[in-house]
C-alpha cells in the first residue's frame, strides 16, 4: 500500500479589486468644487472625506471592502488648532522683517528651518490619523512612534541630499519608509519595510539623469515625472509587510505616462479658455466705460476697475476648481484604480485571526500639514 504523503497547498495571491463607477467619482468631486466655492474653501475637509470614503469602500480584498472612518469635522478642528499655532510664528517673522531687513535675512534661516521640521512632524501624524480611520475585516489599521523623531530623521537625510544633489533620494525614501512601517500595525500584526534604496536607484537611475532635461524641455517633464511616479509606487507597494503578509505591484513604467499628460492637457485648455475669459471680460468692461478703448487700455485704467478685478476674481477662482476636479479624477481616482489594479497580496491568511490594537489619533496632525499645504492622501 502506498502511502503519499500530503503537500501543503500554499494559497494564491489575491488580487485588489475596485468596484467604484468613475461617473459617480466625478459627480461627487464636481459637486464638491462648487461647494468649495460657496464656503470658499471650508468644504474641502467635507470632500476629503467623501472621497476617501468612496476609494476606501470600493477596495476590497479577498471580497471585502476597506472602511474609511473619519470626519470632516474632525479635519477642520484638527485645522483650525494648527492654525493657531501656526499663525503666531508667521507673525513673528513678519514683525522681525518689519524691524529690520538684516533681522528678516537672519530669522529667515532658522524659519525655513522650523518649517521643515514642522512639516515632516506634520507628514507622520497625518498618517497616523489616515492609519486609525482605516478598518478592515473590522480591524482597525494603527501607528505608534514619535513624529518629532521622523522629523529629526527627514533633517538629517535632508541635509544629505543637498550634499549630493538629489542622488541620495532612494536611499532617504527607504529608510524613511521603515521607519513609518516598523510603526504601522494592522491588529497585532506589525508592519515592515522590504525596499532597499539600491534598488530604487536601479529601477530610476536613469530618470534621474534625464530630471534635468526635462525642467527645461516641457514636452518632456510629463514622460519623466510619469514614469517616475511608477517606478515609485512598485518599488513602495513591493515592499510593504504585515506580518507575513505582502504586497506585490507589477505597474509598469508607462501605465501612468498617459494621466499626467492628459492633467497637462486640460490645464493648457483650461489656461486658454480662462485668458479668453479674461480678455472678453476687458472688452465688455471697456465698452461700458466713458473712456474711449484705446485709452482705456493705454492708461491701464482697466488695472484699477473694480468690476473687472471682480470679474478676474471670479474667474480664477473657477479656473482652480475646475483644475482641482480635473487632478482628483485623473490623479486620485484613476491612478488609484491603475496602481490597485498592478497590485496583488500574498499570504492572505495571515491576517485571519488578528487582533483588534490601538487607538485613535485625533486630527491635529492633519490640521498642520492643510495648513503647511504638506497634505497627502
Amino acid at each position: 500500500m502506498n502511502q503519499m504523503s500530503a503537500v501543503p497547498q500554499t494559497p494564491p495571491p489575491m488580487p485588489v479589486a475596485f468596484s467604484g463607477g468613475r461617473g459617480g467619482f466625478f459627480h461627487l468631486v464636481r459637486r464638491g468644487a462648487g461647494l468649495e466655492l460657496v464656503t470658499l474653501g471650508f468644504y474641502r475637509f467635507w470632500l476629503v472625506t467623501d472621497i476617501r470614503r468612496h476609494l476606501w469602500s470600493n477596495t476590497a480584498i479577498d471580497g471585502d471592502a476597506a472602511e474609511y472612518t473619519g470626519r470632516g469635522k474632525e479635519l477642520l478642528i484638527g485645522f483650525l488648532v494648527a492654525l493657531a499655532i501656526l499663525v503666531p510664528v508667521y507673525l513673528a517673522y513678519f514683525l522681525a522683517g518689519l524691524e529690520a531687513e538684516r533681522v528678516q535675512a537672519f530669522a529667515s534661516i532658522p524659519l525655513v528651518a522650523f518649517f521643515f521640521l514642522f512639516g515632516q512632524f506634520a507628514i507622520y501624524r497625518a498618517r497616523r490619523y489616515r492609519l486609525t480611520r482605516t478598518v478592515w475585516r473590522g480591524v482597525r489599521f494603527w501607528m505608534d512612534g514619535s513624529g518629532w523623531a521622523y522629523a529629526g530623521r527627514a533633517a538629517l537625510w535632508g541635509v544629505a541630499m543637498i550634499f549630493t544633489l538629489g542622488l541620495i533620494l532612494p536611499w532617504r525614501e527607504a529608510a524613511l519608509e521603515r521607519y513609518k512601517m516598523e510603526h504601522s500595525y494592522y491588529g497585532d500584526l506589525q508592519g515592515s519595510f522590504e525596499g532597499r534604496g539600491a534598488e530604487f536607484f536601479k529601477r530610476g537611475w536613469w530618470l534621474w539623469l534625464l530630471a534635468p532635461v526635462a525642467i527645461y524641455v516641457f514636452p518632456l517633464a510629463p514622460f519623466v515625472y510619469g514614469a517616475f511616479k511608477a517606478v515609485e509606487w512598485r518599488w513602495w507597494l513591493s515592499g510593504i509587510r504585515f506580518g507575513d503578509v505582502r504586497l506585490e505591484s507589477t505597474l509598469g513604467r508607462s501605465q501612468l505616462i498617459g494621466l499626467y499628460w492628459k492633467v497637462t492637457g486640460w490645464i493648457v485648455v483650461l489656461a486658454l479658455a480662462f485668458a479668453a475669459y479674461l480678455a472678453l471680460s476687458a472688452f465688455l468692461i471697456a465698452s461700458m466705460s466713458a473712456t474711449p478703448f484705446d485709452k482705456f487700455f493705454a492708461s491701464q485704467a482697466f488695472l484699477k476697475s473694480i468690476p473687472l478685478l471682480a470679474l478676474a476674481a471670479i474667474g480664477y477662482l473657477a479656473f482652480v476648481l475646475t483644475v482641482n476636479v480635473v487632478m482628483r479624477v485623473y490623479l486620485m481616482r484613476d491612478l488609484w484604480v491603475r496602481v490597485l489594479a498592478s497590485t496583488i497580496v500574498h499570504n492572505i491568511e495571515a491576517a485571519a485571526n488578528v487582533s483588534a490594537r490601538g487607538e485613535l489619533a485625533n486630527a491635529l496632525g492633519e490640521g498642520f500639514a492643510d495648513g503647511l499645504d504638506v497634505a497627502g492622501f
